[in-house]
C-alpha cells in the first residue's frame, strides 16, 4: 500500500508537472519574424504593450480588412492576403498579434487580451477613413476574431478558418498526438490551474463558443474536413451556437488552415463574395 501511494504521489506530481511545462510553452510561443511589407504602424494597448502591424492602403479609402495569423506565426503570413482584397479596392491591416512577431507583450492570452487589442485596431481603422470593416482571422486569429466581435460590433462581418470553440477542447486534441486521452485530459486541466495560480489568467474564460452566442456579427466559418490540430467540429459547435448569423463552409480533404493553398481562387470567390453581401 505505501508503494502504491508513493506512485499515485509520483504519478500526481509528473502530471502537474506536464501541465506546467505545457502551459509555459502556450503562454510563451516561440517568435516568429520575417520581413514585413507594407507601412509599419504601431499602437499602444491598454497594458501598454506596443503591437505593431503592416498596413496596405487601397487608393480610395472606405472599405478595410483586418487580417489575424495564427498561433506560433506572424503577419509576414497575414500580408500575403493582402493582394486579393487590393484588388477589389479593399485597404488591408495585418498586425503581428501580441507575444508574437514583432508586438510587444510576454504572454499568449488566447482572446482575454487579444479581443481588446482586436478592438483597438479596429478604431485605428476607422481614424483611417475605413468606413466599412471586415475581419479575416486564421486558426487563433480566427478565434480571436470572434471574441472580438462580441465585445464590440466593429465589424460588418469576419470570416474565420480552423478556429476552435473550446480552448480546453482544443488543448486536448493537440496533446492527445502524444498522450492517451485521459491523461491528455488532465494534463490540459492541470495547465488551465497553473495559467490561473502562475498568471492570473483564467483561460476558461476566453471562450469563442460563448462568445458566438452573444454575437451579431455575420461570420463565416472555414473548416478542413481533414483537420487533425483543431477538428471540425469547432466550427459545427460554433455555427449551431448562433444559426442566424453564420454559415459554415466545410473544406473535404483540407487540413488545418489550408483551403487558401488548396485552391486561391475558391477561397477568393467565397470570402469576397461573403464581405460583399454584408
Amino acid at each position: 500500500m505505501r508503494k502504491i501511494a508513493w506512485l499515485l504521489l509520483l504519478l500526481m506530481l509528473a502530471l502537474a508537472a506536464a501541465g506546467t511545462i505545457f502551459t509555459q510553452n502556450t503562454l510563451h510561443v516561440v517568435r516568429r519574424t520575417a520581413k514585413a511589407t507594407g507601412s509599419p504602424v504601431e499602437i499602444v494597448a491598454a497594458d501598454q504593450a506596443v503591437l505593431r502591424a503592416s498596413w496596405f492602403a487601397a487608393k480610395q479609402a472606405g472599405s478595410c480588412v483586418l487580417i489575424l495569423h495564427g498561433i506560433s506565426d506572424s503577419r509576414a503570413s497575414s500580408a500575403g492576403f493582402a493582394p486579393m482584397f487590393l484588388e477589389q479596392g479593399y485597404s488591408v491591416l495585418a498586425p503581428d498579434s501580441r507575444a508574437h512577431g514583432e508586438s510587444g507583450g510576454d504572454t499568449v492570452t488566447y482572446g482575454l487580451l487579444e479581443k481588446q487589442d482586436v478592438i483597438l485596431w479596429a478604431h485605428w481603422l476607422r481614424g483611417r477613413g475605413c468606413t466599412k470593416l471586415y475581419g479575416l482571422g486564421e486558426s487563433l486569429g480566427g478565434s480571436v476574431l470572434i471574441q472580438a466581435a462580441a465585445l464590440e460590433p466593429a465589424f460588418s462581418a469576419i470570416v474565420t478558418e480552423s478556429a476552435y470553440a473550446d480552448l480546453q477542447d482544443a488543448a486536448e486534441t493537440r496533446l492527445q498526438h502524444l498522450l492517451p486521452g485521459p491523461v491528455a485530459w488532465i494534463v490540459a486541466i492541470n495547465g488551465k490551474f497553473y495559467a490561473r495560480v502562475a498568471y492570473g489568467l483564467d483561460l476558461g474564460s476566453a471562450s469563442p463558443l460563448e462568445a458566438m452566442r452573444h454575437s451579431r456579427t455575420p461570420t463565416l466559418l472555414i473548416h478542413g474536413l481533414d483537420d487533425d490540430q483543431t477538428p471540425p467540429d469547432h466550427s459545427r459547435r460554433l455555427a449551431a451556437a448562433n444559426p442566424e448569423i453564420t454559415e459554415l463552409w466545410l473544406d473535404p480533404g483540407i487540413r488545418h488552415a489550408s483551403s487558401y493553398s488548396a485552391d486561391p481562387a475558391l477561397y477568393r470567390r467565397t470570402v469576397l463574395a461573403w464581405f460583399t453581401a454584408h
